[in-house]
């Protein structure tokens, strides 16, 4: 039986409340539609969403204008102050100079890359680990040296790095160097993700999340970082606005008192943050459908011919933003599963291949592997039991 011209499966799709609309015309028709009270009220639900202290979350326009910022802050030399949520102390942060090094991968959106080039820095590649697409950890200790000051790690598709064995890997750079490099942790894909039941973002890392349109949660755009470190979020506060304390006495409303460090116009508005709001309540369904359709695609596409899978390590619960295979023909598999009405694609182009960049090539033997055979398949909410059985059997049958 064809039922071809009846499937049609995208691989993203937009969830949107369908609250949003009408608590979006309230804020439209207030009278104020900049960074205000949803947005505070966004920055405190998610606050709650990770069981952390208000003050170590902070919603910006985007989660690159987020990574962008983080960067910039670091560059000045400071003590960086942890909060209770991490256990008190005091870490010396050396600062960045010209020569330092951001060690990071290319097997990402250029959102995550780019915001070190934009500051001035270099990037240096590490491999990935076929099995689970992220970041190489033995490549990456083989790499560090006096000059890597940042450490940026991605967790693919939502698929948590070994943040227990990176930071053992830190532990022993700061032993031998005489302090820590910073990790950068892009959490685009992840948010939701757990490594040993404990949130993604929740980790002694400067943590990025993305609400942009497909994520897990959108905010139309926008995105938010988790910090431990209380005077960086403090800083932050103050530089996405461009150094504006809009908490502070000012004897003409819209005149501000002395900025001391400039900054930017990285901060959310009440729009965006209202959407956020709304969708936000339907995180736990979303979240579980994503869960729900990747284990299903783990235990039932097991020793297909042509068909790799990537890791599945129970300390590792993946946020499944992506599904993603490998496929022995990739073309004519995606060609074949278009026929049949289903959405594919490799999602990201490897970042070191472009020209912006090509002051840093290196040998990626591994990504050089796996950008020829992976593939993504719908794994997220809007797909449901007939469609990832549908899905499953079509590669069962091969193409």
């Amino acid at each position: 039986k064809n039922t071809n011209m009846k499937k049609n499966i995208p691989l993203f799709k937009v969830f949107m409340s369908p609250t949003a609309g009408e608590e979006v015309g309230k804020v439209l028709h207030s009278g104020f539609i900049g960074q205000g009270a949803r947005v505070e009220e966004l920055e405190t639900n998610l606050s709650s969403e990770f069981k952390i202290d208000r003050s170590n979350l902070l919603t910006f326009n985007s989660a690159t204008s987020s990574e962008h910022l983080a960067y910039h802050l670091l560059k000045k030399e400071t003590n960086l102050k942890t909060n209770y949520e991490w256990g008190q102390s005091i870490i010396h942060w050396p600062g960045l100079k010209e020569g330092d090094e951001v060690l990071t991968t290319s097997l990402t959106c250029t959102a995550t890359n780019w915001p070190i080039l934009a500051n001035g820095l270099k990037i240096k590649w590490v491999d990935i680990d076929p099995n689970t697409m992220n970041m190489c950890l033995d490549n990456l200790e083989s790499k560090l040296n006096e000059k890597t000051k940042i450490v940026t790690i991605v967790h693919w598709g939502g698929y948590p790095v070994d943040l227990e064995k990176l930071f053992k890997i830190r532990k022993k750079f700061g032993e031998k160097y005489g302090f820590q490099f910073m990790i950068i942790d892009d959490c685009a894909h992840a948010f939701g993700s757990k490594l040993d039941n404990k949130l993604i973002g929740t980790f002694d890392t400067i943590s990025t999340f993305s609400l942009q349109a497909i994520k897990h949660i959108t905010s139309i755009d926008g995105g938010f970082w988790i910090s431990p470190y209380n005077n960086f979020n403090e800083r932050g506060k103050l530089q996405r606005w461009y150094g504006i304390n809009r908490e502070g006495p000012r004897s003409d409303f819209r005149c501000e008192e002395d900025v001391i460090e400039w900054g930017f116009k990285f901060h959310m508005n009440d729009i965006s943050a209202t959407v956020g709001i709304e969708n936000l309540k339907h995180f736990t369904t979303i979240i579980n459908n994503h869960k729900l359709n990747g284990n299903y695609y783990n235990s039932n596409l097991q020793n297909i011919p042509g068909v790799k899978l990537l890791e599945n390590d129970p300390r590792k619960e993946s946020a499944f933003w992506l599904y993603t295979l490998r496929v022995d023909n990739r073309n004519d598999f995606m060609k074949y599963m278009s026929e049949n009405g289903v959405s594919t694609s490799r999602v990201h182009e490897r970042n070191d291949k472009h020209t912006c960049v090509s002051d840093y090539v290196c040998d990626l033997p591994n990504v050089d592997i796996v950008v020829k055979d992976m593939v993504c398949i719908p794994v997220g909410w809007w797909v449901n039991k007939e469609e990832r059985e549908y899905i499953v059997d079509l590669i069962k049958k091969g193409w």
